[in-house]
């Protein structure tokens, strides 16, 4: 087994274990927990699609990571930094 395919794989079991987790309802799509397992996973499978050239995949994963990261740090509407 290559590298990427190990990679692959392992970015696809942390992109599926946010999911299942929430679907069943045990991992909200809001949280920051949900946010980084999709951010590991995305990234992970964009170097892993860089390594076997398909562009396709790095682009599609570089914007799931990107959108995924972007959600760690946002604030929700209707709250400040300074919310307690």
């Amino acid at each position: 087994m290559k590298t990427s395919d190990i990679l692959a794989s392992a970015g696809v079991i942390i992109l599926l274990i946010a999911f299942l987790l929430n679907l069943y309802k045990k991992l909200p799509a809001e949280s920051k927990a949900y946010a980084f397992l999709n951010f590991l996973g995305a990234a992970i499978c964009c170097y892993a699609s860089f390594l076997i050239r398909f562009y396709p995949f790095i682009v599609l994963e570089f914007i799931w990571s990107f959108v995924a990261l972007t959600s760690l740090f946002n604030v929700p509407r209707g709250t400040s930094v300074n919310d307690k």
